[in-house]
């Protein structure tokens, strides 16, 4: 088994997709070992996406995601990391296949409704950024 961090960004909250979404995480296989509804403060944010703090969406990346709420999950299924990007879509929801959930939520490649790990040892980082060991059940 394998773990993932999957967050429902705050567009799709605001949009009222997350039922959606995770209804889409539970078709897939994928057992929700944590979950929680958050608003990042920029700290956080920054903490969070500091991987891309040489880039120039950085600060429209943090002013985003800390715009509303979000939910943070800690998912887990066999190979869930790629598994949870094949759900996910494409990061450009234009470029996403039909009924991923970036092609039906997602609103540009900035407001794409979901984020996904991309590698085990990013999943490990994130999963513990949001979880402690005790609350992935």
């Amino acid at each position: 088994m394998e773990r993932t961090l999957a967050i429902i960004k705050p567009d799709a909250v605001a949009a009222g997709h997350a039922g959606a979404i995770l209804a889409e995480i539970e078709k897939a296989g994928f057992s929700i070992r944590a979950l929680r509804m958050i608003r990042l403060s920029r700290p956080e944010a920054e903490a969070f996406y500091a991987v891309h703090k040489d880039k120039p969406f950085f600060a429209g990346l943090v002013a985003f995601m800390t715009e509303g709420p979000v939910i943070v999950m800690a998912l887990e299924r066999e190979d869930a990391i790629r598994k949870w990007r094949d759900v996910m879509g494409a990061t450009n929801p234009d470029q996403a296949a039909g009924g991923t959930i970036r092609r039906r939520f997602g609103a540009s490649i900035e407001r794409n409704a979901t984020h996904g790990s991309d590698a085990p040892e990013t999943a490990a980082f994130e999963v513990s950024y949001f979880f402690a060991g005790h609350e992935l059940t």
